[in-house]
């Protein structure tokens, strides 16, 4: 890329920082989804399923994008750093402007590589065709997952079952079945596999969402790497939130109404909030949701017939996706 045009440096800078931080969890989950279909480790399958990593990469750039994030693990986020850039140079126009064109086509960016990446990986043409399905799936559902959620915020639903399909098609799809099934179409892994993976990765994703959830309030910022709160602000219709909606009273309602949704909320109208979702018993009844999810996604795991050594890891990555504090 950077032959192209050395004011393409930042670009490339801000991608490899972007893309040295996170959990790397979709590969994880895509590569041991693999391994668990009996299937041995090679570099071009760690190529293929690091096309995941890239899709993460855009839908992030995008989302804090939309949410008007200032942050992302504790770095600005990418809209942000090149508004900051903009304003360093002393360029012309509007910084802010700039700085939104540079997010979505740096998002774009990372979308068209995971593409060549997987297409690229050395695997051959036929084994990554059977994979295509499951990776285009998954790009789509995440996409309208992230529609619902935006449209969410601006209607304002406050509903449990609209929480938990955009939960759903947004996160737990995404973070863990599909990128098990990617890995199982690679491998050439059976119908019956396929349907272990999904009956254990669609509770465990859903649980790793409410998790999500769950930091996005009370998470700790010096390791979340957002603002305190931040979910408060971007008026996101959670798990959490629409739980809090269903079960506090009319001053409970009245406070998330008045509040929900406001960017210059202050530390005090978090304290609010929290107050509100804690009393109205919405964190517990999350808390609890996040065992019984995890605890059925584990219990489907035992009942399939994978690989011990990638078994065992999967149950390892249901601990990491679900007791994080990050």
């Amino acid at each position: 890329m950077n032959d192209v045009d050395p004011a393409l440096h930042p670009v490339a800078d801000a991608l490899d920082a972007f893309l040295l931080r996170g959990k790397r969890l979709r590969p994880a989950f895509g590569y041991w989804g693999y391994r668990g279909a009996g299937a041995p480790d090679s570099d071009e399958i760690v190529a293929a399923l690091a096309a995941l990593e890239l899709v993460q990469a855009s839908a992030l750039i995008h989302d804090d994008l939309m949410d008007r994030s200032d942050t992302r693990r504790g770095e600005p986020a990418v809209h942000r750093r090149f508004a900051g850039l903009h304003r360093a140079a002393g360029w012309q126009g509007n910084p802010d402007g700039y700085g939104d064109s540079a997010a979505i086509l740096l998002g774009d960016l990372c979308l068209v590589w995971s593409d060549e990446l997987m297409h690229r990986s050395g695997l051959a043409p036929e084994v990554v065709a059977r994979a295509r399905p499951d990776f285009d799936e998954m790009r789509t559902e995440v996409t309208v997952g992230q529609y619902l959620d935006v449209l969410t915020q601006v209607t304002g639903d406050t509903s449990v079952e609209r929480a938990g399909k955009v939960a759903r098609y947004k996160s737990a799809k995404y973070t863990v079945e599909r990128p098990l099934l990617i890995g199982a179409a690679l491998a050439g892994a059976p119908a019956a596999l396929r349907a272990t993976y999904s009956a254990y990765g669609l509770p465990l994703g859903e649980a790793f969402q409410l998790r999500d959830d769950v930091l996005g309030v009370f998470g700790d910022p010096s390791v979340t790497g957002k603002p305190a709160g931040d979910d408060l602000r971007e008026g996101k219709r959670t798990y959490l939130v629409a739980a809090a909606y269903e079960a506090t009273g009319d001053a409970g309602r009245a406070e998330l109404a008045g509040r929900l949704g406001d960017p210059d909320l202050d530390a005090d109208g978090i304290e609010r909030l929290r107050a509100v979702i804690v009393d109205s018993g919405a964190l517990d009844r999350t808390e609890r949701r996040i065992a019984e999810l995890t605890d059925t996604a584990l219990a489907a795991l035992a009942g399939g017939d994978i690989e011990p050594t990638a078994a065992r890891t999967l149950v390892d990555l249901a601990v990491a996706a679900t007791r994080r504090t990050g």
